[in-house]
């Protein structure tokens, strides 16, 4: 369609075939950047090797110009000061990385008396090339959704010139956001070719005040000249641009908090709660949410709080009785007839309401039945016989329903005729994508378990049905995660390059559902969101549930990923998310926040503001949080962060934490050495904690072949800042 907005078209009226006058001009490889000020814009064309130009406007005054004041030159760009009838205007340029085409540019406004914004057009405009009268044409494969990162990916197709990312750090946003009082979700989207960021409407009653600069923008781009030929590649592509942006983003600050408290409240309130269980067919069971008592049991409840806390008695090496309350449940979830286990507790299935289509017997969503399973393999893995009769009693029905649905699931199904109840998430949007790769990963559990190939190739033949699924393959984002590692496992298995490839499908899929930013605006300033994952494409908050189980998803990728030569970017992103989430988690139990963020209207059960079990939404922070529940199967936040990240040395009385990922401890007396993920561009904490009433003793660490020093923490902890992706040792005298 050729139709185009005014403002798109008078881009192309403006710098299609025209040579206008150039305030500054920057090549870097292959790709030419030239800054103009013409009538009402400042404008920076990005022209491409094969010649499409890219558009910028930076800076704009509706219904007015734009006058130069002082122009300084910088060693990596130029900032450039800009008067109107609005305000006054500054525009700093620059390209972070030499030899990279990689743009940042921000833009702030001093307005002269209070301003309303009720339109705001976007700041990219694709047009081009100049010696063309054809039009040129692309793909958005990525784009803002709600709250996420305010990215968009896009191809240039026609003609073939490479791929662009662009990125706009919403953080800097904020002040905006807090004067209008405005959501910075969906600012950045549009159509081709009028794309990018465009800032959200004011209200009459929320003007910007006079005399306050505000940033008004602050836009990453990066380029790439390569065009991906499919899907694999595009993925790749999106996850290296991501990391190269990455890297010169603004990061907020991290800070240590204490799970090691945080996981006995945490462990007292799950253990002696009543909103916590309910009792039914003479065992107790966990609720799904705190007082849900309508709801009958559920298997992936129970086992999705055991793993972690599994996890932690490996750790603690304490008694812990919910494990034993919880397991001994564990087999009246298996039905004789179906031979396999369901989701809701059989004897309490004529309970379930109706009032959803899952609320019925035998409804299963497709995703429920393979993740207790996965469960139910990683314990019999691991020595628990109850689990792994379970497991492998259950495996011919899991077979035989992925055979019947050709290894793409629907939403729901009937458990007894395989009749789809169902079908799709959305009419043209398929079903549960990504359950593929987690039923891939309970074959490949099943494997190791019985070495029986037929499980191997089970794992390969729903592997071939992620192909084809692009940017939508993700439905919920721990299934997703748990599908990257299936797909890394087949690769270390067979050495086929197209199994790791689909590793990063995963991967991207995931990376596109990140908030890159830091909301402080409304509820949100008393919590954190930088680095936040959401659970599904379309939810609008963050959940605590699939939050912890991408992190511990992520951690099995790292390790499966050791001997691998994996993409850097992959690395890196990883190791960021596992410290940011340390960072942020604690903000998903109530006591951390003030109450007057948590709603009074709650979809489940109810919310108690002094329990230490997380609730299960972070909203956007014009909004309350909590809405949905408080999460008893969140439950296994602290349990599965601290085994992880918190290392105990034998017979000494301090414990070593990172908070990036680490590998490869090893002990001797007097000296521990350990590997710490990441990249070496960036960094993370390191803590050496007392463990005891003693005193640390006399410590050296470290990092390559230079010591660093510490500073001591409050606590009389010692407190280091170290670089990823390097060998550390620890020495003390015993």
């Amino acid at each position: 369609m050729d139709a185009l907005s005014p403002w798109a078209r008078a881009v192309e009226n403006l710098f299609h075939k025209r040579d206008q006058p150039t305030i500054a001009t920057e090549e870097i490889d292959g790709y030419t950047f030239k800054v103009h000020l013409l009538g009402n814009s400042l404008w920076i064309v990005a022209t491409c090797p094969k010649g499409t130009q890219v558009v910028l406007r930076p800076a704009y005054a509706p219904n007015g110009y734009l006058t130069s004041g002082k122009i300084v030159r910088e060693t990596d760009g130029i900032k450039i000061n800009l008067n109107s009838s609005i305000g006054d205007h500054q525009v700093n340029v620059s390209f972070p990385e030499p030899g990279k085409p990689l743009l940042h540019y921000t833009t702030t406004l001093k307005t002269r008396e209070q301003l309303l914004m009720p339109f705001w057009p976007r700041d990219m405009v694709i047009t081009g090339p100049v010696d063309k009268q054809a039009k040129p044409t692309g793909t958005v494969h990525v784009s803002q959704i709600g709250t996420r990162s305010g990215l968009q990916y896009v191809t240039l197709d026609k003609p073939a010139s490479g791929a662009l990312l662009y990125f706009q750090n919403l953080t800097a946003l904020n002040a905006y956001a807090h004067a209008t009082e405005t959501s910075l979700g969906n600012v950045v989207g549009g159509s081709w070719p009028e794309l990018g960021f465009a800032l959200p409407p004011t209200l009459k009653e929320k003007p910007l005040p006079a005399d306050k600069e505000i940033v008004l923008s602050d836009a990453f781009i990066v380029f790439s000249p390569e065009q991906p030929k499919d899907e694999l590649e595009l993925s790749k592509q999106f996850l290296n641009l991501l990391a190269d942006i990455y890297l010169y983003l603004p990061k907020p600050a991290v800070e240590y908090f204490n799970w090691l408290g945080m996981v006995d409240q945490g462990l007292h309130d799950l253990e002696f709660s009543h909103g916590c269980w309910s009792h039914g067919a003479e065992e107790d069971y966990l609720n799904a949410y705190v007082a849900d008592y309508a709801t009958p049991p559920e298997l992936m409840v129970q086992l999705a709080v055991l793993l972690p806390l599994t996890d932690y008695h490996d750790w603690c090496q304490a008694e812990l009785p919910a494990i034993k309350k919880i397991k001994n449940g564990l087999d009246a979830f298996y039905s004789e007839e179906l031979k396999t286990v369901v989701r809701f507790l059989p004897a309490l299935a004529n309970q379930l309401s109706g009032d959803e289509e899952q609320l019925k017997p035998n409804v299963m969503d497709s995703w429920y039945l393979h993740h207790p399973m996965l469960n139910l393999g990683r314990l019999g893995l691991r020595g628990d016989e109850q689990a792994k009769k379970l497991f492998l009693n259950s495996l011919d029905f899991t077979i035989r329903v992925a055979r019947h649905f050709k290894y793409n699931w629907p939403v729901m199904y009937n458990m007894e005729t395989l009749e789809v109840i169902k079908a799709e998430t959305q009419p043209g949007k398929g079903g549960e994508k990504d359950v593929a790769g987690l039923y891939a990963l309970v074959m490949l559990h099943a494997w190791q378990l019985t070495k029986e190939n037929k499980y191997l190739l089970e794992a390969k033949k729903a592997a071939k049905t992620l192909h084809s699924k692009g940017f939508d393959l993700f439905y919920q984002a721990n299934n997703t995660a748990f599908g990257a590692n299936a797909m890394l496992w087949l690769y270390k298995e067979t050495k086929e390059k197209n199994y790791l490839d689909l590793a990063y499908l995963c991967l991207a899929n995931i990376s596109k559902n990140f908030q890159l930013w830091e909301c402080n605006y409304g509820f949100a300033k008393d919590y954190r969101t930088f680095f936040a994952m959401f659970p599904l494409n379309d939810a609008p908050y963050t959940a605590a549930y699939e939050e912890q189980e991408v992190f511990a998803a992520l951690h099995n990728f790292l390790l499966y990923a050791e001997d691998e030569e994996i993409l850097p970017s992959v690395t890196m992103l990883i190791s960021e998310f596992i410290k940011y989430l340390l960072h942020r988690a604690p903000y998903y139990y109530p006591p951390n926040l003030p109450k007057e963020m948590l709603s009074d209207d709650v979809k489940t059960g109810q919310v108690d503001h002094k329990l230490w079990i997380a609730i299960e939404d972070i909203h956007d922070g014009w909004e309350q949080s909590g809405t949905v529940g408080q999460e008893v199967y969140g439950a296994g936040v602290a349990f599965g962060i601290i085994p992880r990240h918190f290392h105990k040395i034998p017979g000494e009385e301090f414990i070593i934490f990172s908070d990036y990922p680490t590998a490869d401890f090893k002990y001797n007396k007097g000296q521990v050495s350990f590997t710490v993920k990441g990249d070496e561009r960036l960094n993370c904490r390191l803590m050496l904690i007392k463990n005891g009433k003693s005193k640390l003793p006399d410590l050296k660490l470290t990092g390559g072949n230079a010591a660093l020093s510490g500073g001591v923490h409050k606590d009389g902890h010692i407190e280091f800042l170290i670089s990823g992706n390097q060998l550390m040792k620890i020495t003390w005298k015993s």
